[in-house]
């Protein structure tokens, strides 16, 4: 696929593997911004299902800077705010979560028929598949930029994606071509889905923004801990409790970033809605004496000082197991929110304003 179109789908298998050891990697769908503290995003992430056990055919999720704002299945046949903000967009539209719900009610039988038809275009005659759809966009409120981003997956793989640049769909497998050539001269459709991304979707970012502000504007600073669990083991500046997650932390060295000898962690959710990160420095080839010359610098999206730490034996952690110990808050937050993570790796939604009823262009 082209470099504007970025996969983002997880196979079955591993779903399923993560499920059933109650323990899964966050961040495959939330996306992580820069620190640059003006981007905000929209997405929606929708889900049908065949024969997966305990598990709903279909599934809707909806987030805002990588916060779940509504949630929708078909076992509920009910969409529900997640976020009490959510609420106010009432006043706006008071008939919004009558309307959504139909609307996702329609979903849901279109991702029935497009998942039997994609079983006869794979020859597939039954067992557990998954058709995901995922879309919405990027919005920088210093410069106006907009991304969009529309795509689909097929069992875990990417079947088909829509180029806003190019206005054309990109179909990397064979069994995706057809639908390819249907979309591609499906100009009303391309126009739809242009519009939507470029110009709908924003205002929507904007909308929720501003309902949420209080929440989604906020900032929490750190706290920062080294951690080192044996001394020959890298030490691990660990930051958590921060808000927003759009942060950057890396060691330095007299004040130059380091590249070298340095392993980034991933942002990671608590499970208080903050978030936290590490940043390991190997000390193998660092003397003793020249510890003074390194810190951890951690930047905050929208917080103009940084949080410095300076590697001082003086504050290092290298108990093992009161290490170990730290992190077992980590392990109980992912378990914490297996449920709503599994419906947002796997899961996914549209909103369509004010429309009910069957969109045959959309059909595989």
């Amino acid at each position: 696929m082209e470099a504007d179109v970025k996969p983002h789908f997880t196979s079955v298998q591993q779903i399923l593997k993560k499920m059933d050891k109650m323990y899964i990697f966050f961040l495959l769908l939330l996306g992580i911004n820069g620190a640059t503290g003006v981007t905000h995003s929209l997405k929606y992430f929708y889900t049908g299902s065949s024969q997966v056990p305990n598990f709903p055919e279909f599934v809707a999720v909806g987030m805002v800077d990588g916060v779940e704002m509504f949630y929708y299945d078909s076992n509920t046949r009910r969409l529900e705010p997640k976020q009490d903000w959510m609420n106010r967009i009432t006043a706006d539209d008071p008939q919004y979560w009558e309307t959504q719900t139909d609307s996702l009610m329609v979903a849901h039988q279109t991702f029935k028929g497009n998942i039997e038809i994609l079983k006869q275009g794979f020859n597939q005659t039954g067992g557990l598949h998954i058709l995901q759809w995922i879309f919405g966009c990027d919005w920088d409120d210093e410069t106006d930029e907009v991304t969009g981003y529309d795509q689909y997956g097929y069992d875990g793989e990417d079947f088909i994606a829509f180029d806003v640049k190019t206005e054309t769909w990109i179909a990397p497998k064979p069994e995706g071509f057809t639908t390819k050539h249907n979309w591609d001269n499906n100009r009303t459709l391309i126009a739809q889905r242009k519009n939507y991304l470029t110009q709908i979707c924003p205002e929507w970012v904007k909308k929720y923004v501003n309902y949420g502000s209080r929440s989604l504007l906020r900032t929490v600073p750190p706290s920062v801990s080294l951690l080192q669990k044996s001394p020959s083991s890298p030490v691990s500046c660990h930051a958590t409790g921060f808000y927003p997650d759009r942060a950057t932390m890396f060691w330095r060295k007299d004040g130059q970033e380091l590249h070298e000898d340095v392993d980034h962690g991933e942002i990671l959710p608590n499970h208080d809605g903050t978030f936290q990160m590490r940043v390991d420095l190997k000390l193998s080839s660092v003397k003793p004496e020249d510890w003074t010359r390194y810190d951890c610098v951690f930047l905050l999206s929208g917080v103009k000082d940084d949080v410095t730490t300076k590697l001082d034996k003086a504050v290092l952690r290298r108990n093992e197991e009161k290490l170990s110990d730290m992190f077992v808050p980590i392990i109980a937050a992912v378990v914490v929110g297996l449920v709503l993570v599994v419906l947002v790796v796997i899961g996914a939604v549209m909103y369509k304003k004010k429309k009910k009823g069957s969109d045959d262009s959309y059909y595989i």
